[in-house]
């Protein structure tokens, strides 16, 4: 059991040499106050969720007071940011206390976004503000819910400090939860640094600690590599089939195991647009929907690049070889599971493809499509008018639908039995940016009522909730989309 007064503590990271990270304390914030519990975070380092009410739990999670075994320290690592290396980034404004222990044995990161000041601040201020922790709190959760790999958040505490951002708002500390935090640009930093023992030491730290399956391989750095292009691969597919686009996939963003990580400026699609940009610093839209497999492509050579003294360049070019087949394999999986088949039949591709082109043409909304393609009727007779509906072009939705009933007759399932595993794998509610922002508004108010309510919804994205409604509702026509930036 994780107690505040006797945390149990193996700090492997923080016994790698200081080349690594530096030591740091964080930054005391006055007055600070609990915004949000998540219950389920908790549960992965053992913590009794009583302690929460405990007036020393919002010191130690908002970094005024050290957790007993805690080692605070800040890691360095570089970055290719939008395409250009950065030399040196680091944790600005993250501090990890430490790598609590379950009684499982399982070890998780407790890291601190917000608390201050590091050596890797550069010209920030190390704070993080309530807007950005609710996000990245909720969206964790949310993505987490879906079944794709995340960082977890634990909870968000606040204070009326004051922050300076594009507006004066208020500091908050986001806990994060995690197995690791080490990132493509931790390899990069040593890499181009020409520090190629370095390299070789983190490497072996991450096979030892997360691939232990590869630690007497003769060619475990090969198969490291692979295993990491593995799970990336599998990581996108899992976020184009759910409308998720991360915004800023630097890097110095992308988790060494296979984690959605660092959460900025996100967004779920909602009329679906291959070329949605959800950063409105993206000015090129090299980040676009659309333009995430290719980019975890080009992430991923940048990664291997920095593996090359450890292994052979004809190796690593031939796993990166593997990358597109098994993405492509994982997402037309996901995609089915989408549309309720089970068999694989060859023309499922092209069905695929043509379902988002329509969807496309008439800005029909992607989350609430598929949540009511369950309820389409295979039987010729019968209209389905609901669905129809949607489209600009009704005649292109018919057309579709003849296939996909010609499909379904494939199956040998009846529509009831259809309609119950696809509303299993098809979400109710996402983390929609205007639906976040009603919550950050009324928390910014002090009413974090909204912010308790998304994590409970979201935690259970496939349950109907029809009192819950508005939640899962799209923006309304001709609002104003939500602008996010990389400060979110």
């Amino acid at each position: 059991m994780f107690t505040l007064d006797t945390a149990r503590f193996d700090n492997t990271y923080a016994r790698l040499p200081e080349m690594f990270y530096r030591r740091v304390k964080p930054t005391p914030l006055p007055a600070p106050y609990l915004v949000s519990f998540n219950e389920k975070a908790a549960e992965l380092i053992g913590l009794d969720a009583e302690k929460a009410d405990k007036p020393e739990f919002v010191e130690y999670f908002t970094g005024n007071k050290l957790l007993p075994g805690s080692e605070p320290i800040s890691a360095i690592y570089a970055g290719h940011q939008f395409g250009t290396f950065v030399p040196q980034l680091g944790d600005g404004r993250a501090i990890l206390l430490g790598e609590a222990v379950n009684e499982k044995g399982e070890r998780f990161d407790i890291q601190l976004k917000g608390a201050g000041l590091t050596p890797f601040s550069r010209m920030g201020d190390g704070r993080a503000v309530l807007r950005s922790t609710i996000r990245e709190y909720l969206c964790s959760e949310a993505m987490h819910a879906l079944g794709i790999p995340t960082t977890r958040a634990l909870c968000i505490t606040g204070s009326n400090e004051p922050v300076y951002r594009e507006t004066v708002e208020t500091a908050a500390v986001l806990t994060r939860l995690a197995p690791t935090h080490v990132r493509f640009g931790s390899f990069e930093l040593f890499y181009y640094r020409g520090q190629y023992e370095q390299v070789r030491e983190l490497a072996d730290y991450v096979i030892r600690e997360f691939y232990s399956q590869f630690n007497g391989a003769e060619d475990k750095y090969l198969q490291f590599l692979r295993e990491v292009i593995k799970r990336t691969a599998k990581l996108i597919a899992q976020w184009q089939s759910v409308g998720f686009a991360h915004g800023v996939m630097n890097t110095d963003n992308m988790s060494i195991i296979g984690l959605t990580i660092d959460y900025g400026p996100f967004g779920f699609l909602d009329e679906f647009d291959a070329d949605f940009i959800c950063n409105h610093s993206d000015y090129g839209g090299r980040y676009a929907f659309d333009q995430q497999p290719n980019v975890a492509l080009w992430n991923l050579y940048k990664f291997a690049q920095t593996l090359i003294p450890l292994i052979k360049p004809e190796g690593a070019e031939a796993v990166l070889g593997e990358y597109q087949a098994i993405f492509t394999e994982r997402l037309v999986e996901l995609m089915r599971a989408k549309l309720g088949l089970e068999k694989q039949e060859l023309e499922d591709p092209e069905l695929i493809v043509a379902l988002l082109e329509i969807l496309q043409l008439s800005n029909v909304d992607y989350t609430v499509f598929f949540r009511r393609l369950g309820d389409f009727k295979t039987d010729a007779n019968e209209k389905n008018d609901l669905l129809q509906g949607m489209f600009i072009d009704p005649k292109s939705f018919d057309q579709w639908a003849k296939i996909y009933r010609a499909r379904l007759a494939k199956e040998n399932i009846s529509d009831a039995e259809r309609r119950e595993k696809m509303m299993r794998v098809n979400p109710k509610f996402v983390l929609r940016n205007h639906i976040a922002q009603s919550a950050i508004e009324k928390a910014q108010k002090g009413d974090y009522t909204e912010v308790n309510t998304l994590l409970e919804i979201l935690q259970k994205p496939f349950d109907e909730k029809p009192e819950m409604e508005r939640f899962a509702a799209p923006p309304t026509v001709g609002s104003k989309r939500v602008a996010v930036s990389c400060s979110s």
